[in-house]
């Protein structure tokens, strides 16, 4: 039995957004718990959310007994440290997690469908798994316990796209037949338009 835990990237302070981009508002709920939902909708074992900036706004905002936060004290050093302060949060509690499956906290459409589809291939491989961009391979993306001393050795503002794009690596992408479930809102104007989509 495979455990898949997932972390939920959402310690960045959105300085291009001006707000606090996770607690916007979206369809009756925020960005951060539609993402939150999606991931307890799937089929992983323990979903986890790493918080940085404004994460005492957040989580008085968010209540979710299914969900450990965790605190990224050094978040302004980029997405690698909340990737890092996840594994590193992971591996302390000595659990049986195989994998650990990142989320962006700014990809709401990012569905339990599709979540269960990179585990699938996941099971099926036992490799990297990402999602497809076209040219490049990004998250969410898989990566089995064997590369968790890989994600730890990450620095900088990179998250972990040298990992997902290294030949060297074992990696299978999942391609996609619609470019709207991976997109991201950086700006109000990206915002609006999700919304208007």
């Amino acid at each position: 039995m495979k455990h898949i835990s997932v972390i939920i990237l959402a310690a960045g302070s959105a300085s291009r957004m001006g707000s606090v981009k996770q607690l916007l508002p979206f369809k009756n709920e925020t960005l951060l718990q539609a993402v939150i939902k999606n991931a307890l909708d799937s089929n992983v074992d323990k979903v986890f959310c790493v918080l940085g900036a404004n994460a005492k706004t957040i989580i008085n905002k968010i209540q979710s007994e299914e969900v450990a936060f965790v605190i990224n004290s050094n978040w302004k050093e980029g997405l690698s440290s909340s990737i890092k302060a996840g594994v590193k949060h992971i591996q302390s509690l000595n659990t049986s997690t195989n994998a650990i499956l990142f989320l962006l906290a700014d990809q709401p459409n990012v569905d339990s469908h599709y979540i269960n589809k990179l585990i699938k291939l996941y099971k099926s491989e036992a490799k990297i798994v990402a999602s497809n961009y076209g040219n490049v391979n990004g998250v969410p993306a898989i990566f089995p316990s064997m590369y968790f001393k890989n994600l730890l050795k990450l620095k900088g503002d990179k998250g972990a796209k040298f990992l997902l794009n290294n030949a060297d690596k074992n990696i299978v992408s999942l391609e996609l037949k619609s470019s709207q479930i991976l997109i991201d809102i950086d700006t109000p104007e990206d915002y609006r338009q999700f919304l208007n989509h």
